[in-house]
C-alpha cells in the first residue's frame, strides 16, 4: 500500500501576475452563489504524465532528467505568472466586510494583500504503475494536492490556487487546487486548459501572448456591488464533518455502451429526449442503491451537477468565470426505483433537468439567501459531479496527452460519482465512484453492472 509518506516536498514558494491589471485594486465581491460555496473544499483535480524518457543508472540519462525537471518546474512558473494576469482574482486571498452593527458579512477577494499563488515540487520513489495499477485509486493520489482537506473559507488565509507538481520515476503529476467559491468545474478548466496554452505558446511569454488564449475569462460586470449575508462570521453557515473511509474506484463505460444504454432508456419511454449522461445517471443511481440494500419504503435521491450559464435569461458566455452551477435532484421510493423498468429513472432525472431554469434557479437562490443553510451530505444519495464534457485531456505541459485523470480528497462522499471524457474520446466516459467499502463490494459484485463497465 502507498501512503502519503510516499510524496516529500522538495520546494515551495508563491507566484504573483506577471503584470498586475488597473483591476488588481479593486475588490471582486462576491455573489450570492460565490458565497454559498464557502461551506465546499477546494476543488482538487491533475493530470497524470508519462516522462519523455525513463531514466536510468546512466548519468547522462540523469542528468537529462534533472535538466528536464528543472525546465519543467519553471516554465510552469512563468506560464502560471503570466495565466495569472487575466485570472487575476486567483492570485489573492479571501477577506470579510462586516456591516457598522455587526449583523451581516460580506465577502470579497483582496488582491493587494497577498503572496499570490501556490506553487509546490513534490517527489516520489512511485511510479505510473503503481498510481494506475491498481484496483482502487489509492491513496497517496491525495498527497499529489496542496490544501488537503482545505474548506473554501479558508481562502482567507490560503492561496486561492494552488499547483502541486509530483515527480514520480517514470512521470509527473501536475494537481491544482482552486477555491471553489471563486470557480466551477468549468471555470476550474477554463484555466487549467488556459495554463497550459500559454505553456506551449513559447518559452518567452509576452503580454501581448495574453490575446492569444483561446478561451479568455470574462468576469461579471458589477463585482463591485455588496452582498450581505445575515450572518456575523462567514463560518457560521459552515459544518467540518469528517466522512468514513470511502473505497474509490475508476469504472470506463465505452461509447457503444452508453449508445446503448440512451437507446433503451429511450425505447422504453416511448421518446428520443433522454440524453446519454442522463441515462448513465439513472443506470448508476439504480446501480447504487441496489448496491446499498435499502428498504424499498425509504426514499433515495439522485443529484446532477448542472451548468447555469445557458441556462440564465439571457444566456451567459461559456468563458463567463465564476461559480455558474447548482444541483438538480429527483427523489423517489427505493421499492419504485428498483421495481420499475431503468427508462423511467432516466426520464424522471430528464423532467428535472428540462425544469432546471433560470426562474428556477433564482427561486432556489432566494430562498437560501432568507435562509441560509450548510448544503447536507445526506444519505441514499448519488451525486453525479463534474462534466464528461470538460476539456481534461487537452493539457499536455511538452508531456504529450495524459495518462489519466485523478483528483484529490475535496467534495468526496458516499455515494459521490465524478465523470470524466475517456482518454480515447469518442465519447466514451470515465467515472470516479466514491462508496463505503461494504457498498463498493456489492457494486463489484452486481453482474448487471460489471457487465458493462471496465476498470479505467
Amino acid at each position: 500500500m502507498v501512503s502519503s509518506s510516499d510524496v516529500k516536498i522538495i520546494s515551495e514558494c508563491f507566484v504573483k501576475p506577471k503584470t498586475l491589471p488597473e483591476k488588481w485594486k479593486e475588490p471582486y465581491h462576491f455573489s450570492p452563489m460565490d458565497h454559498f460555496m464557502l461551506s465546499l473544499q477546494y476543488i482538487q483535480k491533475g493530470l497524470l504524465f508519462l516522462k519523455p524518457s525513463t531514466p536510468s543508472e546512466e548519468s547522462d540519462d540523469a542528468i537529462k532528467q534533472k535538466v528536464f525537471m528543472e525546465t519543467l518546474l519553471q516554465k510552469l512558473k512563468d506560464s502560471l505568472a503570466t495565466t495569472l494576469v487575466p485570472f487575476y482574482p486567483l492570485a489573492g486571498r479571501l477577506s470579510t466586510l462586516k456591516t457598522d452593527d455587526g449583523s451581516s458579512y460580506s465577502v470579497f477577494v483582496d488582491c493587494n494583500n497577498s503572496p499570490g499563488a501556490g506553487f509546490i515540487h513534490a517527489k516520489s520513489d512511485l511510479s505510473v504503475g503503481d498510481i494506475i495499477g491498481s484496483k482502487y485509486v489509492p491513496l497517496v493520489v491525495q498527497s499529489f494536492f496542496d490544501h488537503h482537506k482545505a474548506m473554501s473559507q479558508d481562502g482567507h488565509t490560503l492561496s486561492l490556487v494552488s499547483i502541486k507538481v509530483t515527480e514520480l520515476i517514470d512521470g509527473v503529476f501536475i494537481g491544482l487546487s482552486m477555491n471553489h467559491s471563486l470557480a466551477d468545474g468549468s471555470s476550474f478548466w477554463q484555466f487549467f486548459n488556459s495554463l497550459s496554452d500559454i505553456f506551449s505558446s513559447q518559452e518567452e511569454t509576452t503580454s501581448n501572448k495574453l490575446l492569444c488564449l483561446k478561451n479568455p475569462p470574462i468576469f461579471r460586470e458589477g463585482s463591485g456591488s455588496i452582498c450581505s449575508l445575515p450572518f456575523t462570521q462567514p463560518d457560521e453557515s459552515i459544518s467540518q464533518t469528517e466522512p468514513p473511509v470511502l473505497k474509490e474506484r475508476m469504472f470506463h463505460f465505452s461509447s457503444e455502451i452508453l449508445r446503448s444504454l440512451k437507446a433503451k432508456a429511450n425505447q422504453e419511454c416511448g421518446t428520443t429526449t433522454i440524453s446519454s449522461f442522463q441515462s448513465l445517471s439513472a443506470f448508476m443511481w439504480r446501480s447504487i442503491t441496489r448496491a446499498r440494500r435499502l428498504p424499498h419504503d425509504q426514499e433515495t435521491t439522485c443529484r446532477l451537477s448542472a451548468g447555469n450559464r445557458s441556462r440564465m435569461d439571457p444566456p451567459l458566455p461559456l468563458n463567463y468565470f465564476g461559480v455558474y452551477v447548482s444541483l438538480v435532484q429527483t427523489t423517489t421510493k427505493v421499492g419504485n426505483l428498483l421495481e420499475n423498468e431503468f427508462g423511467r429513472a432516466a426520464l424522471q432525472l430528464h423532467q428535472a433537468v428540462t425544469e432546471h431554469t433560470d426562474k428556477k434557479i433564482s427561486s432556489e437562490m432566494d430562498r437560501w439567501l432568507k435562509s441560509p443553510n450548510t448544503p447536507s451530505l445526506d444519505t441514499n444519495v448519488v451525486h453525479m459531479g463534474s462534466s464528461p464534457w470538460f476539456n481534461k485531456y487537452g493539457s499536455e505541459f511538452g508531456m504529450g496527452k495524459a495518462v489519466a485523470v485523478r483528483s484529490g480528497y475535496g467534495n468526496k462522499y458516499d455515494g459521490k460519482v465524478s465523470a470524466y471524457p475517456g482518454r480515447e474520446g469518442g465519447g466514451s466516459i470515465d467515472l470516479e465512484v466514491c462508496l463505503l467499502p461494504e457498498f463498493m463490494e456489492a457494486l463489484e459484485s452486481d453482474q448487471e453492472f460489471m457487465s458493462l463497465v471496465s476498470s479505467s
